[in-house]
């Protein structure tokens, strides 16, 4: 079952999650139902509006303040990363970064005196100071000043920031506690304001979290009760609630336990908001949580004891085209219950957010409009709507825009019937004009809570108001004419300038994406179990596909890590006999280049079509649930289409060996073989031996879409088999995923029996770490940290193995971090529910657990799950570490190893990480820029994610693969992979060496600049950037003076570094020599032979031996870094884009 039950009404509000919005704009036009004469008129009263609050003697700080640092200036994109940040960092040492990275290198001095608030000019002063003494890049004495006063400095210019962003804080928080917070509002209340109270803080990541907001929510009730003393509830304060923080997974997969918990949590708050004689407003949260949340309300609204309380409020959000079915849907609740409810419309509040999810799902369309026109039209039509429900509906339209405000004023008969709403600590001077004039009725949505939980809150605030079109930002702005800043929406609906590409179209024109699967979609779900159902006890077969007809082992019974008595099917290996026939047949393929990139599309589009069987497949045969099996079809289909569309008429390398590992047992197999097919290759591929189905399948797709059997043949079997592959002279390279250890071995064999110089492609292990600052947002890196080390059961080879966190924030993140371990779901891996499911099988089982007893026994665990007793699971555990020195192997399942570090001791933690000699994934989590460049240059990583988890390797977008221990490169699903595949150049030289050289030259410093770099595609609110830098040096070995300097040039022609060798040394030297980059030798095969003995018997990294030009990724190693760019609270590029 992929789902938990299926309603009605979800379906209804599904079906239209990513509908066509020309349609649903036309039909919001219709409904709004306002003539030519009748929009002129209210752009008219709106343009009026904006001269009067011009004409206003004190316009709102919010207002003042944008105006002078909008998201189009560097210094209020600076600001708001500074405000989202400084309040929640404890040490001194952080917040001084921290504050020189955000002041010092921005532009204060052209805002001074520009604004009209005393207190906007006073703030820019002191920042330009600040700035001034943070700025070391001065000549001189002056440089040497400024130092000075920096050190005496810092801490009064920690306490002038702190100070400021505090004064920000109380702005927009109307107190620090429930108390102080009536306290405050009874000013405004005199003058005939009511208030909404907003209790701050994130959504609940543990069940304590969720505990604990609940009790705040139930305590702020009780307190507000006080002045509820009307006998209409609407007349009262109320409170605003999130369903996200009463339960920790609040999504649609944990449907049974939302339903469970949050249902009576939200129920008991009804009954004492009831009791209260308030309103109780369910705030809006993001798009994929919409039918559920609809769920969770219409089980509370019908509870009976809430009957004749007309308090019970939900938000709707316009700026989704579903605005219109959930105010129905939410009127027929009302009429069916007989309750009278209140509707909060808004315009939407997590745009950049929705956008970004969708491009990342792959799916077609966007649950939010596109275009902010559409937005302000939609709420203009369900204004109108809500309008026409009053008998149920209590409308209540919470804007700050002159234009909104006029068309409600204009449609609306009855000002009884209705509030506006705004933000405490915006539009104030609109509102007040308005109630003057109309006699309506206003409530202000108030903030409540500390400091440090207003960073969320008041960055949303200044993205969604920040950009040069909000109304927000144009209010103050005398340039801009009241008749701009009031424009009618319905006239620029049509003036589409900013095309936001969708997920399918995210990779045009080179290549369209793979298919995308939103798995908290309904519709999408049903349309999956239907599609693998037949396959849920489906017996497959799996035999060698050769040129000739196999003559195969005896059959094998293959098991499920999660049930062992429902084995998904059967495989025969490949005999002695079958490996021999499938080398004596191998064929490369011929065929024109346009013939065989149409074959690798056709089949990319084959896998996509058969998503029902691989995805059940997937679930019985490797233990992946459905989120890793929509992301391993996704990952196969896009490496198809990506070398299809790379691949070119070189000549290929011969035949290929490809090795492909478990964890990923389609999407590496597909990559290794559709990158050797592309190349024109002939293909022998050995699956691993547990998953032997998956790549049968695959293989017999490929067949089915043109690729001719004596081209791709597939050998099942275990490691007697890829030794086989390995050792036969006829092999012209390899490719292998997997262990450190095996890639050693396989080289050591291809040393002995394939040519020298041979291509081996390794992409092995990593010991990989994440390094937490002070800075990082605790939810979002706890978010980061629990996908990167549980999601798959840990067995990714990009998964987070030791964490590192600042102390002075340890122990709350570790607190944090067990807490959403806890909430973590173990089990059937079919089942959507689950998060963590099987490791492979008993062998990889034993080897963790054993690591996990052995550190139970020195009372190192810091928490563990209880894993199912039936199948191969290993539970979730963190284990104390002094430091990653402690890990002596890669623990491959879902175990998190966590050190500490002081803030004074990051570079000697990513000394640590580096000593490892593994350089495959890392992660950061900070706010502080300057970091991001020092740690992202210092690491030796082949990819680097920061404010994210760590585990993403989208083809074309984020190309994978290590360096050091972890891999040879070139990085898989980036533009040096290809060429690898290829005949590699081969030069036979005359010349010889007159003389003898002693010992090996010493390597030269490694401290290569970065050669190029290149910006890669990839959704909204991220940056993902492919840089190339030197290797280690090259040993030039001629053989001859005059060849190791052609050698030495053509390595410094591509931004290598060389060392030439002066005479013949014994290639046995080698062994034990410096660990080059790599050997270039163009004479007599006999000493390449002894060379590739030679570099074969060295521990660590692989170093290939070059027999003629290298390639690119030969010389210049291959990093990549993806930055979430939304990460400290919304994307500003976007949200400024959007007009």
């Amino acid at each position: 079952m992929a789902r938990d039950s299926s309603p009605i009404l979800r379906h209804q509000i599904d079906a239209g999650t990513y509908t066509d919005q020309e349609n649903v704009l036309r039909e919001l036009v219709r409904n709004a139902h306002l003539s030519p004469e009748e929009r002129v008129a209210i752009t008219k009263a709106a343009a009026d509006i904006v001269r009067a609050i011009r004409g206003h003697t004190s316009p709102g700080m919010m207002e003042v303040f944008l105006a002078e640092y909008g998201l189009s200036t560097d210094e209020g994109v600076a600001l708001m990363c500074l405000a989202e940040a400084l309040l929640r960092v404890p040490d001194a040492e952080t917040i001084d970064a921290l504050i020189e990275d955000k002041i010092a290198p921005s532009d204060w001095g052209r805002h001074m005196g520009h604004s009209t608030s005393p207190l906007v000019n006073a703030s820019t002063w002191a920042l330009m100071l600040t700035g001034r003494v943070l700025d070391d890049d001065q000549p001189g004495p002056v440089r040497h000043l400024r130092a000075a006063i920096k050190r005496l400095g810092e801490p009064v210019i920690r306490t002038a920031v702190s100070r400021a962003m505090k004064e920000m804080g109380r702005q927009f928080v109307l107190g620090e506690n429930i108390s102080a917070a009536m306290e405050r509002a009874e000013g405004m209340e005199k003058k005939g304001y009511t208030y909404s109270y907003d209790m701050l803080g994130e959504a609940a990541r543990t069940e304590d979290d969720a505990r604990r907001y609940h009790l705040s929510y139930s305590r702020a009730i009780s307190a507000i009760a006080i002045a509820c003393t009307n006998k209409d509830s609407r007349k009262n304060p109320g409170i605003s609630v999130k369903l996200s923080a009463l339960h920790p997974r609040y999504e649609v997969a944990q449907e049974n336990s939302v339903m469970r918990d949050l249902v009576p949590r939200l129920r008991a708050l009804a009954l004492l908001a009831k009791s209260a004689g308030m309103g109780l407003n369910i705030d809006a949260e993001e798009a994929d949580r919409l039918g559920l949340s609809l769920d969770v309300i219409e089980k509370v609204l019908s509870e009976p004891a809430l009957s004749g309380w007309a308090g019970f409020g939900v938000v709707v959000q316009a700026y989704g085209p579903r605005a219109g079915v959930v105010i129905d849907a939410l009127y027929d609740m009302a009429i069916r219950h007989d309750r009278k409810i209140m509707v909060r419309l808004v315009k939407g509040a997590y745009w950049d957010t929705e956008i970004k999810r969708a491009q990342v799902k792959g799916v077609d369309g966007f649950p939010v409009f596109t275009q902010k026109a559409a937005t302000d039209v939609s709420y203009i039509a369900n204004a109108r709507k809500l309008l026409n429900m009053t008998d149920r509906i209590y409308p209540q339209f919470a804007t700050h825009n002159a234009h909104t405000v006029a068309a409600v004023l204009h449609m609306a008969e009855d000002k009884e019937k209705f509030e506006f709403q705004r933000l405490h600590g915006m539009g104030e001077t609109l509102h007040n004009i308005i109630m003057e004039k109309h006699g309506t009725h206003c409530r202000v949505y108030a903030p409540v809570g500390a400091h440090a939980d207003l960073l969320a809150y008041l960055v949303r605030r200044l993205l969604e108001n920040g950009a040069n079109s909000s109304f927000v930002n144009q209010i103050v702005d005398e340039d801009v004419p009241p008749e701009i800043v009031a424009a009618d929406p319905f006239e620029s609906l049509s003036d589409t300038t900013l095309h936001i590409p969708t997920g399918p179209e995210l990779y045009l024109p080179t290549r369209v994406n793979s298919m995308g699967f939103d798995l908290t979609h309904t519709p999408t779900l049903d349309v999956i179990e239907s599609a693998r159902a037949p396959w849920k006890a489906h017996s497959w077969a799996a035999v060698p596909l050769l040129a000739v007809e196999a003559k195969p082992n005896k059959t094998v019974r293959l098991l499920n890590p999660a049930a062992s008595s429902r084995s998904p099917g059967t495989v025969r290996n490949a005999s002695e006999a079958d490996v021999k026939a499938a080398l004596d047949n191998a064929a490369v393929w011929d065929a024109p280049l346009e013939h065989r990139q149409e074959v690798l599309v056709l089949a990319a589009d084959m896998l996509e079509s058969h998503y029902g069987e691989i995805f059940a497949l997937l679930a019985r045969e490797a233990g992946k649930g459905l989120p890793d099996c929509v992301a391993e079809l996704r990952e196969a289909v896009d490496f198809l289409r990506y070398y299809a569309c790379q691949a070119t008429n070189t000549p290929p390398a011969g035949c290929f060996t490809c090795i492909s590992p478990w964890n990923f047992p389609l999407a590496i197999f597909c990559g290794q073989v559709s990158a050797a097919l592309a190349a024109g290759n002939a293909v022998l591929a050995k699956p691993a031996e547990q998953t032997p189905l998956i790549a049968f399948l695959a293989t017999s797709l490929l067949h089915e879409a043109g690729v001719p059997r004596a081209v791709l043949q597939l050998l099942p079997g275990g490691g007697d088999v890829g030794a086989a592959l390995v050792s036969d002279p006829r092999i012209n390279g390899v490719a292998f995923t997997g262990s450190t250890g095996t890639a050693l071995r396989i080289r050591q064999t291809m040393a002995k029996h394939c040519t020298p110089g041979t291509t081996l492609i390794a992409e092995t292990g990593g010991i990989n770490a994440m390094i937490v600052d002070s800075t990082a947002l605790p939810e979002q890196a706890v978010q980061s940290i629990v996908e990167s080390a549980f999601q798959s059961a840990g067995q990714r080879c990009s998964a987070l193995r030791c964490l590192y966190i600042q102390e002075d924030i340890a122990e709350d993140v570790i607190e944090m971090l067990a807490g959403a371990m806890e909430v973590l779901a173990l089990g059937n891996p079919w089942e959507i529910s689950t998060d963590v499911g099987p490791v492979i099988d008993e062998a990889a089982r034993k080897t963790i657990a054993d690591h996990v007893e052995t550190a139970r026994n020195e009372g190192r665990v810091i928490a563990e799950l209880t894993a199912p007793t039936k199948g191969t699971f290993i539970a979730p555990t963190m284990i104390r570490i002094n430091g990653i020195a402690d890990l002596k192997q890669e623990i491959f399942g879902p175990v998190l190893h966590i050190a500490t570090f002081k803030a004074t001791q990051l570079n000697k933690v990513i000394d640590a990480i580096n000593a490892t000699g593994y350089g495959l994934t890392f992660g950061l989590q900070t706010r502080i820029d300057d970091r991001v460049q020092h740690v992202s240059e210092r690491i030796e990583a082949g990819n680097i994610y920061v404010n994210r988890n760590q585990i993403g390797a989208i083809v074309g977008s984020q190309p994978f693969g290590g360096e050091g221990l972890s891999g040879t490169g070139p990085k898989a699903g980036g533009p040096n992979y290809l060429p690898r595949f290829s005949e590699p150049d081969l030069k036979n030289v005359d010349e010889n060496w007159d003389t003898n050289q002693k010992k090996l030259p010493k390597m030269p410093a490694h401290t290569g600049p970065v050669l190029e770099t290149v910006t890669l595609p990839g959704p909204t609110g991220e940056s993902n950037r492919l840089s190339t830098l030197p290797r280690a040096a090259l040993l030039c070995m001629g053989p001859g003076p005059n060849t190791a300097a052609e050698q030495a040039r053509a390595v410094s022609a591509l931004g290598g570094t060389a060392v030439e060798l002066n005479g013949q040394i014994d290639a046995g030297s080698l062994t034990d020599g410096p660990a080059y980059g790599g050997i270039l030798w163009w004479g007599d095969e006999e000493t390449a032979r002894a060379i590739e003995l030679a570099l074969a018997a060295r521990s660590g990294p692989i170093v290939p031996l070059i027999r003629g030009l290298p390639d690119t990724a030969r010389v210049r190693a291959e990093r990549h870094v993806c930055v979430d760019t939304t990460a400290s609270g919304g994307n500003a590029q976007l949200l400024g884009a959007a007009g």
